[in-house]
């Protein structure tokens, strides 16, 4: 790798998710103050949790049928338009869907594909299984790299020895900026290289902070 090279930063990310939201705005700070460059997919809450919905709580259940507008009009704009507008699609999403705390209708949807410089009509896909199929594949790569036992979002980055590491999350609220985004950012890589670690956890006492 050149001096003046990036390290590719693969995130997989569902837009409903709040938690993915805080951890993909953390990234956007990392990207200014280490030398990254984050690569945006999509992964999927609603296929994640297919196999156990019958588990869940109805509320969970009821936002997991919302969840496949979005990420479907996500995977339409990739597949139509490449992997480079995803970053600036979930962006528009995002900020709409958490910051703002707009309805994850066709109108926010259509808002933000005006946004991100994409076609109005891909909102159509929001009711279209065209391309589940590449949602699935997009997820599964995702998710295999981790275990099914996580959500979103997922990130990926080559170790020193070339090989990926992945991880779920990291979970923060709010996102951290500057010097201390570039410090998780070493820490999280830090723990997550060891072989064989596996987890670091403690209860949520707030909300996502969306700043």
């Amino acid at each position: 790798m050149t001096q003046t090279a990036k390290t590719p930063v693969d995130f997989w990310f569902d837009p409903l998710c709040p938690w993915a939201w805080m951890t993909s705005r953390w990234m956007l700070e990392v990207e200014k103050v280490r030398p990254v460059e984050v690569r945006w997919h999509v992964m999927s809450l609603a296929v994640l949790n297919e196999p156990k919905m019958d588990e869940l709580p109805e509320e969970y259940r009821e936002l997991l049928t919302t969840a496949w507008g979005p990420v479907r009009v996500c995977i339409a704009a990739e597949q139509k338009h490449g992997s480079e507008v995803l970053g600036r699609l979930y962006t528009a999403l995002g900020t709409r869907f958490h910051n703002q705390g707009l309805e994850k209708n066709r109108e926010t949807i259509v808002a933000a594909l005006e946004e991100a410089g994409l076609p109005a009509e891909l909102a159509d896909y929001a009711d279209s299984d065209a391309y589940d199929t590449e949602l699935r594949a997009s997820h599964k790569e995702g998710i295999e790299m981790v275990g099914q036992d996580v959500g979103t979002p997922v990130i990926a980055v080559p170790g020193a020895d070339g090989e990926q590491v992945a991880f779920f999350g990291p979970v923060v609220t709010p996102a951290p900026k500057g010097e201390d985004a570039a410090k998780l950012w070493d820490g999280t890589l830090l723990v997550a290289s060891i072989p064989g670690f596996y987890e670091i956890k403690r209860t949520r006492t707030v909300g996502p902070i969306f700043d």
